[in-house]
């Protein structure tokens, strides 16, 4: 380090602020017009619960779109599942957010590319913040640096990330030193990640880190003794950890006496590439010294991207997979970190007297027997956090099936004044004047409440949270008429789900934002051993199963594995767009894995509308899907002509939706959905079908203009292709329109109505659409007068 040192001038110290996070317990920084953190990451701060806070450089200059949405929504599950509240953090049109929603993620990361979409770093901040004040909006990903800075502000400990900045080699002559370490020196957040990447000089960065009085461990990872620092793609670097830390307990205890002593410096836990995942020291240092090599004509902020595309090259691809990983690892060791942190500070806390809204509960019964103490049976840590299927011992028979996200709704009505500036628009940044409601809602609860009142055998599974808003829920069910059988009670921190919506003047949605992740707390294993109970009867099976888009990838398909087991008509609402793609397995980094989903059909109905479509067929494009033999095998069985099928989709549709692409693409996805059905608002609903070869249309005389290709390779089971496009009856003015909210969830269930009488996806779907338009004029999210539709549905 006295070489480094004689070359390198130390930055300056951090003085650390008279009354720190840990003794003041508020947050650093009040939201203002530069910075923002969102509701739920306040709520747990100020509740004490485990928060995690997550970069988005990863998104904007790392993963690819909508790659990059899909990754986000794993890492936040991840968090989620293990105890924890993600805190995804980035800049918004110059606006630093702590805890972006949905739509927020999908905005940053669908600008990545872009020229206002910039990398930031703690230096940054304050330009493209200032900037913002003069009309130049930027987007950002805030790298380690940045990311550490502004959690710190917003009252977050732990950071989850992948591998940490460092010395670059040749520093001594280049001054090449990551901020992330100098961060590090003045900033108390612990970032956990892989080490550093093996192309720096990772002697000269832990001496560095030394020097700015950073304290570093490595997991131990259930080796025993001392352990070298990860190398991120490697578990060794052939430089030992300066210590070794057992377990999450361990890592949180440091942290705890690290803010009682209210250090200003941040800590650095290491966590080795998961043993699968992981490429040996020797073969990188070859792989590293010839991109490096390579490199040496490459200056600037320009080096490292070419190093990292370089060692892409010569590990022919090994070190994605590797990256994804140990991402994945890092932030579900973090959020465990952070619950064994809550769960200090809690005792603390009741050891002083003071009691905690939220008192922090291991996942399993196993951990939750393990740390409790006490002998009481009334013990908050004596109550199980997540559902016990097994005291379900009766499921309640039924037609139809509906899992999903129960809610609370907010429906907030644009109502300018007759002198606001914007007649149709709310304005962002200020109060606007609205009309606003108050409904249970939830896609889940939405889609069964049509179907129960179409007069539908149905019965909701869904979770909220021991709180009022949780109670309330469960009184409106029951007044509703419907039952209450399959509505989990979760013990805290579990939240009932809530979303908002704000519509403009004219009813349509301007901005809406979701609080589902109570379905993201709930174990794999539990939602398993329930969706087998549930979907095998008794005494019989049901008809049809529909599952909404809030659960995670590994829960939905879960739910619909066993529903397939169990020979029932499968359907999935998509949500939204960044939701949508979860219907895909979670891993397919693999050729095997990609051919596995071809196996069955991922669900036989889906009912996106175009921007979920087209958010399908770009992961499925993005993963490779279309490049597999069994995906050519099912479309070039379809039987489409040479010459394509622009001119009979255009007929059959119009050539404003076919310009638009929307048939092709659903197309190109029917072999994991065989039926798609795309809600094209005042176009109407676009149905695409993948005809088995003993289908009734291929032989009936009314369906035959809609049958566009027949197979003709003699395929045992493909038929040939349905496309229709069901127009409305009658588009509504925009006097008739009171919400949006419930439209598509009213079409879903009252599809799954006519499905289950046993009449075929197109005899339904015009009732459906009729369905959807009572709601589309109704206050309340599925309108009371879809009873008067029973009849019709009788007659089915």
């Amino acid at each position: 380090m006295r070489l480094l040192t004689k070359a390198l001038s130390r930055p300056q110290l951090y003085e650390p602020r008279a009354g720190s996070f840990f003794s003041s317990g508020r947050r650093h920084l009040t939201n203002n017009g530069f910075f923002r953190v969102s509701e739920e990451v306040r709520e747990a701060l100020n509740s004490k619960k485990p928060v995690v806070a997550l970069e988005t450089t990863i998104y904007t200059h790392g993963f690819p779109y909508p790659e990059n949405v899909a990754l986000a929504s794993l890492l936040e599950s991840v968090v989620r599942t293990n105890g924890g509240v993600p805190a995804t953090i980035g800049i918004v049109d110059g606006v630093a957010r702590v805890g972006l929603d949905p739509e927020e993620l999908i905005k940053l990361s669908s600008s990545a590319g872009q020229p206002t979409t910039l990398k930031l770093s703690r230096r940054d901040l304050s330009y493209v913040g200032g900037l913002r004040l003069t009309g130049k909006l930027f987007n950002g990903g805030t790298t380690i640096a940045g990311t550490m800075l502004l959690a710190q502000l917003a009252g977050i400990k732990i950071f989850g990330t992948g591998g940490l900045g460092g010395v670059h080699r040749g520093a001594e002559s280049s001054m090449d030193i990551s901020a992330d370490l100098t961060e590090l020196g003045r900033t108390p957040v612990t970032v956990i990640s892989s080490g550093c990447k093996s192309f720096l000089d990772i002697p000269r960065t832990l001496e560095y880190l030394e020097t700015e009085g950073v304290g570093v461990g490595t997991f131990a990872d259930g080796r025993k003794g001392s352990v070298d620092f990860p190398a991120f793609w490697s578990r060794d670097s052939g430089v030992k950890s300066p210590t070794t830390i057992a377990d999450e307990a361990e890592a949180a205890s440091i942290i705890y006496a690290q803010n009682a002593l209210q250090i200003q410096s941040g800590l650095v836990f290491a966590n080795p590439v998961p043993v699968d995942f992981a490429i040996p020291k020797e073969e990188m240092d070859i792989v590293i010294a010839e991109a490096l090599r390579q490199a040496e004509s490459v200056l600037g902020k320009d080096n490292t991207p070419f190093v990292l595309n370089k060692i892409k090259e010569l590990t022919k691809g090994k070190s994605i997979p590797a990256n994804r990983a140990l991402i994945e690892a890092n932030v579900k060791r973090a959020a465990i970190v952070a619950r064994e942190l809550a769960i200090l500070e809690s005792k603390q806390e009741e050891a002083q007297g003071r009691t905690s809204y939220f008192t922090p509960l291991p996942s399993t019964p196993a951990e939750m027997q393990a740390n409790d103490t006490s002998s009481s049976p009334s013990d908050v840590n004596s109550t199980p956090a997540t559902p016990n299927p097994s005291a379900v011992d009766s499921p309640v028979a039924a037609d139809i099936i509906v899992a999903g996200a129960l809610a609370v709704d907010f429906s907030c009505d644009y109502a300018p004044f007759t002198t606001s500036t914007s007649q149709v628009a709310p304005l962002p940044h200020t109060s606007n004047p609205a009309v606003i409601n108050q409904s249970l809602g939830g896609v889940a609860h939405n889609i069964a409440k049509a179907a129960h009142l179409l007069g539908g055998s149905v019965h909701l599974h869904s979770a909220v949270g021991d709180d009022f808003t949780g109670r309330a829920a469960i009184s409106q069910l029951k007044d509703e008429g419907m039952s209450v059988a399959g509505i989990e009670v979760l013990a805290k921190p579990a939240r009932t789900a809530q979303y908002v919506a704000v519509n403009d003047a004219n009813k349509d949605l301007a901005l809406a934002m979701a609080d589902m992740s109570i379905l993201e707390s709930i174990p794999q294993d539990t939602i398993s051993q329930l969706a087998t109970l549930v979907l095998s009867g008794p005494p019989t099976p049901p008809k049809v199963f529909v599952a909404d888009g809030n659960w995670s990838s590994t829960a939905s398909n879960a739910w619909l594995q066993a529903a397939r087991l169990a020979s029932v008509t499968t359907m999935f609402e998509p949500v939204s767009t960044a939701k949508a793609i979860r219907i895909f397995p979670a891993t397919s980094s693999s050729t095997s894995d990609a051919v596995n989903i071809f196996a069955n059909p991922l669900a036989d109905i889906i009912t996106p509308n175009n921007h979920e479509l087209i958010a399908l067929h770009n992961f499925a494009h993005d993963a490779s899907y279309f490049d597999q033999i069994a995906w050519f095998s099912v479309i070039d069985a379809i039987g489409i002509p040479p010459s394509g099928l622009r001119v009979p989709l255009a007929i059959t549709t119009s050539s404003q939706i076919v310009d638009q692409g929307i048939p092709q693409q659903a197309i190109k996805l029917l072999p994991f959905f065989p039926t798609i059905l795309t809600k094209l608002g005042p176009q109407g609903v676009l149905m695409v079908k993948l005809l088995e070869a003993d289908a009734p249309e291929m032989h009936n005389d009314a369906d035959r203009q809609y049958i566009l290709a027949r197979n003709s390779n003699g395929h045992a089971t493909i038929g040939g292709l349905y496309v229709r496009l069901f127009p409305p009856e009658r588009v509504l003015s925009p006097e008739e329109v009171v919400s949006v909210n419930g439209i598509g969830d009213t079409f879903c269930g009252a599809l799954a109505v006519g499905l289950a009488s046993g009449r075929r996806v197109q005899d339904v779907v015009g009732l459906a659409q009729r369905a959807a338009s009572l709601s589309l004029k109704s206050r309340e999210s599925v309108s009371p007068e879809l009873k008067g539709l029973r009849d019709e549905f009788v007659k089915f």
